[in-house]
């Protein structure tokens, strides 16, 4: 339910409001606009006549919220949401985009790495250091020794840190290091992870589950959303189907409906979504011309000796390629890439 106050209420008017909130079972959620004042009404609200705050003091209209999403929705937070990280936001006219190796494999790869993909026009740095393999034979990551590595890379190029995190227990240690959480596909739906990560105020990354729909992925980034952190991005990489051309079928479809469905900044993971270095380009451009607001793409100086997804991941030479490609599209709609903060301190955030 969505609580719309009147231009001229008064605090005293929208605490009121709150209080009532609280009296009826529900949470409250403040959304301060430069014009109008909106508070959600969060919970079980379908037995709630709307009459039980339309007569209150300072109310301008109730209205409810159709879909099983609430605070993701675009019919609660009209305006769409920015994202801010060092020096730039994601989610406006600017496209981020996002690169680096599936896995953080030594101190030199990764350095190497980061100052590639900043030179072809990167702005932040992703990296893996606890990695989802489908065999435990797999290699598994570095651990707190590639986060200190991510750390000294982000130190001499400026470009803030995203990184997957496995577990509820990794949060601490992970909100110490990096800049944006990233939630894989793999726990898109693990519900624990979801609400600790609500609890804190680091961005999040959160990618689409394998085979789940629109709606079950928006009902995920509500769990961040309710839990108080708003600083929620959507990733497209792909979804398992019957076709086994490439790695997962790339929907293309899901930019434009998130667009219109959510407030969240929706980018797109063209690596994982063909799983091929020759098709990662193409459905680069495909995104920003779809209406992304940015890109994740796996990037590595060797991807023939990679320890995992070599296959995908481009060279840097076929990055600054790619950048350049995607930078011409967002050009003709009026976009533009945006640019990284400066070099900062070792562990600075």
């Amino acid at each position: 339910m969505m609580i719309i106050m009147k231009s001229n209420a008064t605090e005293e008017q929208i605490e009121h409001v709150i209080q009532h909130i609280y009296e009826a079972g529900l949470r409250p959620h403040l959304s301060r606009g430069v014009e109008t004042t909106v508070i959600g009404a969060i919970g079980e609200t379908h037995t709630i006549p709307t009459e039980r705050f339309e007569c209150l003091p300072g109310v301008e209209a109730v209205r409810r919220i159709t879909h099983p999403f609430k605070l993701a929705s675009r019919q609660f937070h009209p305006r769409s949401s920015l994202v801010t990280l060092d020096g730039f936001q994601v989610g406006g006219e600017g496209i981020a985009i996002i690169a680096g190796p599936c896995s953080v494999e030594s101190r030199t790869q990764i350095i190497e790495t980061a100052h590639a993909v900043k030179e072809a026009g990167a702005c932040a740095l992703r990296g893996g250091v606890f990695k989802p393999r489908t065999s435990p034979y797999s290699f598994q990551g570095l651990g707190e020794e590639g986060l200190e590595y991510l750390a000294e890379a982000r130190a001499q190029t400026g470009l803030p840190i995203v990184v997957e995190i496995m577990s509820h227990s990794q949060l601490p240690l992970m909100e110490t290091f990096v800049d944006v959480l990233q939630v894989g596909a793999r726990n898109m739906q693990n519900f624990d992870l979801l609400r600790a990560i609500g609890k804190s105020q680091t961005p999040v990354l959160l990618k689409r589950g394998l085979s789940a729909t629109i709606e079950e992925w928006l009902m995920s980034a509500e769990y961040i959303l309710a839990g108080g952190n708003e600083q929620v991005m959507l990733c497209e990489r792909g979804i398992r189907t019957f076709e086994t051309a490439t790695r997962n079928t790339t929907d293309i479809n899901a930019i434009p409906v998130l667009k219109h469905l959510t407030h969240l900044p929706v980018l797109l993971d063209p690596s994982h979504s063909t799983g091929h270095a020759d098709y990662v380009a193409a459905i680069a451009r495909a995104a920003i011309a779809a209406g992304a607001d940015g890109l994740l793409v796996e990037v590595h100086p060797d991807p023939a000796h990679a320890l995992s997804d070599g296959k995908q991941s481009l060279t840097p030479e076929q990055f600054a390629e790619m950048v350049e490609e995607v930078r011409k599209i967002a050009q003709i709609f009026g976009r533009h890439l945006v640019q990284p903060a400066a070099e900062r301190a070792l562990y600075g955030r």
